[in-house]
């Protein structure tokens, strides 16, 4: 991981790089310093699903498949910004959520108009330049032209399921009462496939040629379950994570009214006086650490942390499994089961 990551760090770097030119307007230099502050961090798991794949059909170790696969993050950072505007966050990696920083830029400059309506609405440009760079990055990247025809339906199903997850998921909210399984469906369509299942697909895509029926089935097998696996991780660290790990205030996903895997099984098991607690609670956004600490603790009470961290096992473990007869080379066989892990055990 370390050497991945400091090959797609090089990546993103230049391609940033060679967007200078365009945006040489001083005016625009903000909008370039929160593209780099925000690709500076995360975990480059996409990537790495993705490098994997490429590796796993037999595609050979060159510096054209970091470059289309750091693509990805380009991606990533399109859809925090965008989604950090939409559940009005404060923060991102422990700094001020790019909406909040343009916000900043208004009020300091003595501005006229709304500062609040500056910052969100630059924000969404930001996250729209993020978007038009990942599509720029992958088609330039230098990879074969038939390698990235192959590849190019899986690329736009890929967007077009993170765009659909991130309406549900606010229809989601807008509904108040969910199901697991129309949380599943939230998870999977927002982050799950296109954090874990799509990224290894367009790999392997890239290097095969075409979607061949054991790609669909190590996909499914694999990625779709690491994928809901690391969806649920990341419900539980935004109820019980450290802000000093997470990068975000203790029990920010409950002020902002999510409904997560975890509310879901949660509110399934509690009690009626419990429930009635949950519903008040969750979604306040003044919600103090008082109340942070009630809802965690019937959380626990209820099971519904525990089940979650089962379930996690459960997929972790079926995906492990569905690696053994898959038709990839063992390094990537080792890889991804490496990855699998880390993706799902994180604390971050």
């Amino acid at each position: 991981m370390d050497a991945l990551r400091t090959q797609v760090d090089r990546s993103l770097r230049e391609f940033v790089e060679r967007q200078v030119p365009a945006l040489g307007d001083p005016d625009l230099e903000p909008l370039l310093s929160a593209a780099n502050e925000l690709l500076s961090g995360g975990k480059r798991l996409r990537p790495a699903f993705c490098y994997w794949g490429w590796r796993g059909a037999g595609g050979a170790d060159m510096p054209e498949i970091f470059t289309a696969a750091a693509s990805l993050e380009l991606l990533q950072a399109s859809a925090l910004v965008h989604d950090d505007v939409m559940d009005k966050s404060d923060l991102r990696r422990g700094m001020p959520s790019a909406h909040r920083r343009f916000q900043t830029l208004h009020e300091k400059g003595g501005w006229y108009g709304s500062a609040e309506q500056f910052g969100e609405g630059a924000a969404i440009l930001l996250g729209n330049l993020l978007l038009i760079w990942s599509g720029e990055m992958w088609r330039t990247s230098g990879l074969p032209y038939e390698a990235l025809q192959a590849a190019q339906p899986v690329h736009d199903h890929m967007r077009t399921e993170l765009m659909c997850g991130q309406y549900l998921d606010l229809l989601e909210q807008a509904h108040g009462e969910n199901t697991f399984e129309s949380a599943l469906r939230v998870a999977l369509f927002k982050s799950g496939k296109y954090s874990v299942e799509q990224p290894l697909r367009l790999g392997l895509v890239l290097a095969a040629g075409a979607a061949e029926q054991w790609i669909d089935d190590l996909c499914v097998a694999y990625g779709r379950r690491v994928g809901i696996a690391f969806q649920l991780r990341d419900d539980i660290l935004g109820v019980f994570g450290d802000p000093a790990q997470t990068g975000k205030p203790a029990g920010d996903d409950l002020r902002e009214g999510k409904r997560t895997m975890l509310i879901a099984r949660t509110l399934a098991a509690a009690s009626d006086d419990d429930a009635r607690i949950v519903r008040r609670l969750l979604g306040d956004p003044h919600l103090d650490e008082q109340g942070v600490a009630t809802l965690r603790g019937i959380i626990d009470d209820t099971g519904a942390l525990q089940e979650c961290e089962d379930l996690i096992g459960d997929y972790l473990g079926e995906a492990l499994a569905s690696l053994d007869d898959a038709p990839i080379t063992p390094e990537s066989r080792s890889a991804l089961a490496d990855l699998a892990v880390a993706a799902t055990a994180r604390k971050t």
